[in-house]
């Protein structure tokens, strides 16, 4: 699938010892906005590595709202080609909004097969969006084969992560009321120079569930220990299915799929052609039974 190009990059991943900040996903909704102001929500989902956690350090997130231009719903050429960073702090229309958060190491790995968290949520002023900054804390880590490792920032890298938002990016489930999801590529993110030795250069493309289909099943057995692909010329994701079977790839846009399974422990592999997906809906597929 497309990826949002990342500009100042950082580190990012989901909690283990928190308590998922997903039960404030109501509390500010029900409450009307004041004048002039709309209301944000981040939601944090994961496109699966193989690994057995990743944990990421999330410290704040902020967005840079530009209240000269009004609507999150329209694509605006001119403005949204526009190379937005910090520099733009001397534009008297644009200013950075802090998101209420749950600050705290989020294990990423727990966020798959179409699971998420409330990652951030604020009221704010009216305005369109242009930038999302993630700044990350140093307790980053992952565990592979049981064994915990430190994971850093790719030498070079700030801890924040800017990510540039397009005007039409947002689903408006409500009158000023905006929410998207920000999908975590580990698999692309992390990267391994060496045994034991990992660097975090973060890969996140957005999706609204509205503009985009899903593709959800059951495999079988699980000590095939499948890793799922879902894929056309132009969109990618991948899936690693829960201990029950159930997987789910999220965030596609409308087309023809495939899906590939990649089997271990001596099952073969297999591919299922002709998988249509379409915006908004979930096209579950028959369960998938691998065979040595």
């Amino acid at each position: 699938m497309k990826l949002s190009k990342l500009y100042g990059f950082g580190a990012v991943t989901v909690l283990a010892s928190l308590v998922f900040y997903a039960c404030s996903k109501n509390d500010s909704s029900e409450k009307a906005l004041p004048p002039g102001s709309q209301q944000v929500s981040l939601y944090l989902t994961d496109d699966p590595g193989f690994f057995d956690n990743v944990h990421v350090d999330i410290r704040s997130v902020k967005v840079l709202i530009d209240t000269c231009s009004k609507d999150n719903r329209v694509e605006d050429n001119d403005h949204d080609h526009h190379d937005w960073d910090d520099d733009d702090d001397d534009n008297k229309c644009v200013n950075w909004q802090t998101l209420d958060i749950k600050p705290g190491v989020y294990d990423l790995l727990t966020l798959r097969n179409g699971t998420d968290t409330l990652l951030a949520n604020g009221i704010i002023p009216q305005g369109k969006i242009r930038l999302i900054k993630i700044e990350l804390g140093n307790n980053n880590s992952l565990v592979k084969d049981s064994t915990e490792y430190p994971l850093k920032l790719f030498p070079g890298l700030s801890s924040s992560i800017i990510i540039k938002v397009k005007g039409g990016d947002w689903d408006e489930y409500q009158p000023d009321r905006f929410r998207l999801w920000l999908d975590f590529d580990v698999t692309r993110s992390v990267i391994r120079v060496r045994d034991g030795v990992f660097y975090l250069k973060p890969v996140i493309h957005l999706f609204t569930v509205k503009a985009t289909g899903a593709v959800a099943g059951r495999i079988e057995p699980r000590d095939a220990w499948p890793v799922i692909s879902v894929f056309n010329g132009s969109d990618t994701a991948y899936a690693l299915p829960f201990r029950n079977g159930l997987w789910k790839a999220r965030g596609l846009k409308s087309g023809t799929y495939s899906i590939f399974v990649n089997a271990s422990n001596g099952y073969k592999d297999t591919t299922i052609t002709g998988v249509e997906v379409r915006a908004g809906k979930e096209t579950v597929v028959d369960r998938i039974s691998l065979h040595k």
